[in-house]
């Protein structure tokens, strides 16, 4: 049986623990660190959704929580289980993030930070964030990442990928539908997906009953500035990178600019 994209993408293609450990995807890393830092207390439960290999589950282990992992690819599972599964407070199991395997109001945050991309129906995202406002504490925390509609767009012009007329197809449907396709199966133009536009995240989250806190901009211009991943390799000069992201992430005005969205939202107490 042929497998679904997203399975092919992360089982043989695309490492995504490596991509956030190198390069740019540092960036990525730092900032969902210290977004998701300030809206979790101290030693919380944690259900990290879509959790991959757990390069999230590894420093929110270190920050005292606790963590479940759920994923949909066993060898995700697999993996993250070999690498943290030693430690009391990690658990893992596969499962689908619009159907979680967990109790009614057990955990104290609900991280999504790759499902709700990988949902290309409006409402296969809406039974995910449903899920997650049944599986939290009410006054619980949901933090949701969302790549940007003009993601794509962007990537293009700062990799030259738009001057192939492929590309610029993948591109027009982008924009015009939210609907990431890549029928050529080139890994660098990514998997089936679908790309938000800013105020669609905090929309979702509301629809399911949920109270839409913030949604800020994850990487601000840098992303799309290749040579900028060397700053990464120095203290100083990755403080200014990060500095120039915070400066921007709630700009109404700038949203659309980084690759990544972030929206917190909570569940209503009562």
């Amino acid at each position: 049986m042929e497998q679904p994209p997203i399975h092919d993408h992360y089982d043989t293609l695309y490492d995504e623990d490596q991509r956030l450990r190198q390069g740019l995807g540092r960036l990525e890393l730092a900032r969902v660190q210290e977004i998701v830092r300030r809206h979790l207390p101290p030693a919380v439960r944690v259900l990290d959704v879509g959790g991959a290999t757990g390069v999230h589950s590894e420093w929110l282990l270190d920050d005292g929580h606790t963590v479940h992992l759920v994923d949909l690819l066993p060898g995700h599972v697999a993996r993250a289980d070999a690498r943290l599964g030693g430690q009391a407070r990690f658990t893992a199991s596969v499962g689908d993030a619009r159907a979680l395997p967990v109790s009614d109001a057990s955990v104290d945050a609900v991280l999504l930070l790759g499902p709700l991309y990988h949902l290309t129906e409006r409402a296969d995202r809406l039974a995910t964030w449903r899920e997650a406002f049944r599986v939290v504490v009410p006054g619980g925390v949901v933090i949701a990442m969302a790549i940007n509609r003009f993601a794509s767009l962007f990537d293009g012009l700062a990799q030259s990928y738009l001057f192939d007329p492929a590309f610029r197809a993948i591109v027009a449907q982008d924009l015009a539908t939210g609907v990431h396709e890549n029928p050529t199966g080139d890994p660098r133009w990514f998997t089936t997906a679908y790309f938000h536009r800013p105020e669609e995240l905090a929309a979702e989250a509301t629809e399911a009953g949920l109270v839409a806190r913030e949604t800020v901009g994850v990487e601000g211009l840098a992303h799309w500035i290749k040579p900028l991943a060397s700053a990464f390799d120095d203290d100083e000069r990755r403080a200014v990178v990060l500095d120039a992201a915070r400066a921007i992430e709630a700009e109404p005005s700038l949203l659309g600019l980084s690759s990544h969205l972030l929206t917190v939202a909570t569940r209503p107490v009562g």
